[in-house]
């Protein structure tokens, strides 16, 4: 850095204006006291030295417009408030309840993120020691043999100890800068924790779901291969008595085969179901406490709000906001490491040639000393650091709006996925109805032998698709509320 001060003089013709005053002794007023002038040029050293600073470039402009409303639509009885904080209880299910609980108190995944939350804060302890004094001390007795000038060898005890002290006055604020990032960086673990916290409490409780409409297809299959069973026993008997030919009893036979093998695929896939949710717990694989029935768990009514109000909610949206701000004071601290550093040290201590006279009478020894150091070459280090400082923000700010974007689909689709599934969940009521009914009168026809078994059969299949579809609905629904409350912040308020 090169500063030379010269006569005022006008600018130019053309000439951009001056970005500094131009100041010499001699056009100082000579009526100003010697303080006041000294000040000034105090000041303006201050002014000049902080134009030493790096150069950071701005930040980008903001592509972001959040929408006042949401596009899917919203039930008559969803409100602006926010979901409560454990909006699993609202499924009425204590079983559900205690398995979202163990998960929270016990995941592994979870308890990683809160060991970097302490991580995070010993950091920002780090940081903050920066600005504060450090005081050390040092003991150090010495025996030295030497030779004296005419050759003798001699010894020499020596005992002293010191005190050290050492500050570093933050006349730029560049220590307050790295504080002021450390502690962004301590807030976005924690609300990375809280992401954490939410997406664990939506597995568990998504899991749970599942697992219950699993359950729930495995009891219409058992209770199908009974049907199936005695289905095969009639035609088996209407063949014996030559009612019927063997043909019918050999697809009678078939069609029980076939719904015997539907089980233990869904055995199996409740046993992985299990062991995958008491894992999610931090437990051994296991069985898992089983609550309300799929029936009867009905989902709840999932408050909307505005999309404004998810900017505060979602855990995920505060930990890019604060990784955001902590960028911004990296970039900061490093842009400033081209000013000059101030620190004062204090050494004081006590020495003696001798034992009892160091206990008793020690010589007494201080040294106060005041530092200034500015770096005045680093080819080009510090503006590049700075440069890659400012993308890095850069980086986050495109995160930060992206996050924003992601969460506001994840509602949209939250909402709408709610909304199409009722109205899927209507029409598949009325499929299932209309198979009933064709079964009980393909029965009757095929009894009284107006009609051959293949209409039963037909009937059959028709009506054992639709029930399985009304148990896969029934839950994609309850999954689809946790998905939203999920994608509302679930009640975290970071």
């Amino acid at each position: 850095m090169n500063v030379r001060l010269v006569g005022r003089r006008e600018a130019q013709p053309g000439e951009p204006p001056l970005a500094f005053p131009v100041i010499s002794p001699a056009a100082a007023p000579a009526a100003l006291p010697a303080a006041v002038t000294a000040r000034a040029y105090a000041a303006l050293l201050a002014g000049l030295l902080a134009g030493c600073a790096a150069t950071a470039p701005p930040a980008p402009p903001s592509t972001l417009q959040v929408p006042v409303a949401w596009r899917a639509p919203i039930g008559p009885s969803a409100s602006a408030a926010a979901p409560e904080r454990q909006w699993w209880q609202s499924f009425g299910d204590p079983a559900l309840s205690a398995l979202v609980t163990t998960a929270l108190a016990n995941n592994g995944d979870l308890r990683i993120a809160r060991a970097r939350v302490g991580e995070y804060r010993a950091r920002l302890g780090v940081a903050a020691a920066g600005q504060k004094a450090s005081v050390g001390v040092d003991a150090s007795p010495g025996r030295t043999r030497l030779l004296a000038y005419n050759g003798v060898p001699y010894v020499t005890n020596v005992y002293q100890a010191e005190f050290q002290a050492s500050y570093e006055i933050d006349v730029w604020g560049r220590l307050a800068a790295q504080t002021d990032a450390a502690r962004a960086s301590f807030e976005a673990e924690r609300a990375n924790a809280d992401a954490v916290a939410l997406s664990v409490a939506a597995l568990a409780a998504s899991g749970y779901l599942n697992l219950r409409g699993l359950d729930a297809q495995l009891e219409l299959a058992q209770a199908t291969l009974k049907l199936r069973e005695q289905s095969r026993a009639l035609a088996q008997r209407q063949f014996e008595v030559g009612y019927s030919s063997r043909l019918e009893w050999l697809q009678a036979q078939a069609e029980y085969e076939a719904a015997a093998e539907q089980i233990p695929p869904l055995r199996r896939a409740i046993f992985e179901q299990e062991n995958g949710l008491a894992v999610l717990a931090g437990g051994n694989p296991g069985p898992i406490v089983r609550g309300a029935p799929l029936a009867e768990l009905t989902p709840p009514q999932v408050p909307a709000g505005l999309p404004s109000e998810l900017l505060r909610r979602r855990p995920d949206i505060a930990r890019a906001e604060l990784n955001l701000v902590a960028a911004n004071a990296n970039l900061t601290a490093t842009r400033d490491q081209l000013l000059p550093s101030f620190k004062l040290t204090a050494v004081g201590g006590v020495q003696n040639f001798r034992m009892t006279d160091f206990a008793n009478a020690p010589t007494a020894l201080w040294r106060l000393t005041a530092l200034a150091a500015a770096p005045v070459f680093d080819g080009g280090r510090v503006q590049a650091q700075t440069d890659a400082a400012a993308a890095q923000r850069d980086q986050l700010v495109y995160a930060y709006e992206n996050a924003v974007r992601g969460a506001l689909a994840e509602t949209e689709n939250g909402l709408g996925a709610l909304q199409r599934l009722r109205e899927q969940a209507v029409e598949n009521d009325a499929r299932r109805a209309t198979a009933a009914e064709t079964l009980r009168i393909a029965h009757n026809r095929y009894r009284n032998g107006y009609a051959s078994y293949l209409e039963e059969l037909d009937a059959q299949r028709t009506l054992y698709g639709a029930d399985v579809g009304r148990l896969q609905l029934k839950t994609r629904l309850l999954q689809a509320s946790v998905d939203l409350y999920r994608a509302l912040g679930g009640g975290w308020a970071p």
